[in-house]
């Protein structure tokens, strides 16, 4: 690995990098905060793809891009007089001492969970109206739901068991249910929104990310599928004209390589 001086000059080497690509370079010149940000979500997804696929070197680049985004930025904030990366990594700091006053004061806090609380108090002492103003509003739903959850649960609001978030679970369901033989499309909409946000605090409980859950899920199934449409086509069939009973066939030998 390399030495904390290494390290420094690569930073100041993409520093000097980004100075010239805002001078000298068309595309880079006519960026804004507003144009780069989609392509900014892009990079943390294709981030987020490389770490479920565990993928070391494939992280390491995606990191690189969200860091020249990063630094990206801060140049354009300072010029504007706003910002700059200095500012940047200064206000981060300053945040993580604040927020470990176990480390960093003489506040005790042993577990896990103590430190989870510790840190929505003392963002509430910062001003925050509510422990959930936090949770941006374009979060993806299931990520979203998880987050309010953590967030309430770190002052207090929460469940004592998994047992007692698993009949919520089973309640939701019969509810959910209930509507269904009822044919009332709007409960319906609402009961299976309150099944998966008891299912998403289900997932806490027992130590399980529902968003990277279900990622590797829809990979898995996606897996499987393509390799139903190769065997398929090998054979000279069309998946459309093919029977259920004749894809079954093709999917369960896609199980033996995909699990």
């Amino acid at each position: 690995m390399n030495s904390r001086k290494d390290q420094l000059v690569a930073i100041n080497r993409l520093l000097d990098i980004m100075d010239d690509l805002r001078e000298k370079c068309p595309w880079d010149k006519k960026q804004t905060l507003e144009s780069l940000r989609h392509l900014t979500i892009e990079e943390t997804y294709e981030l987020a793809d490389a770490i479920l696929d565990n993928d070391l070197p494939e992280i390491k680049k995606e990191l690189g891009d969200v860091l020249l985004h990063i630094v990206f930025y801060a140049k354009i904030g300072s010029e504007k007089n706003a910002f700059d990366i200095a500012d940047v990594a200064n206000s981060i700091c300053d945040k993580l001492i604040d927020r470990h006053p176990h480390i960093y004061s003489d506040i005790v806090a042993e577990t896990e969970e103590e430190v989870k609380r510790n840190w929505e108090q003392l963002k509430l002492k910062e001003g925050n109206k509510s422990v959930l103003e936090g949770v941006p509003k374009s979060l993806p739903a299931v990520v979203k739901a998880s987050r309010i959850q953590e967030k309430v649960a770190g002052v207090g609001f929460d469940w004592e068991k998994p047992e007692q978030v698993w009949e919520k679970v089973q309640e939701e369901l019969s509810e959910l249910n209930d509507e269904i033989k009822a044919g009332n499309t709007e409960n319906i909409e609402k009961e299976f929104g309150d099944v998966l946000f008891s299912m998403i605090n289900y997932a806490r409980f027992i130590n399980v990310n529902p968003e990277n859950a279900l990622e590797k899920t829809n990979k898995k199934f996606i897996n499987r599928f393509q390799f139903l449409e190769k065997a398929a086509k090998k054979e000279g069939k069309e998946i459309a004209e093919m029977s259920l009973d004749e894809m079954d066939v093709y999917w369960e030998a896609s199980k033996k390589y995909f699990k």
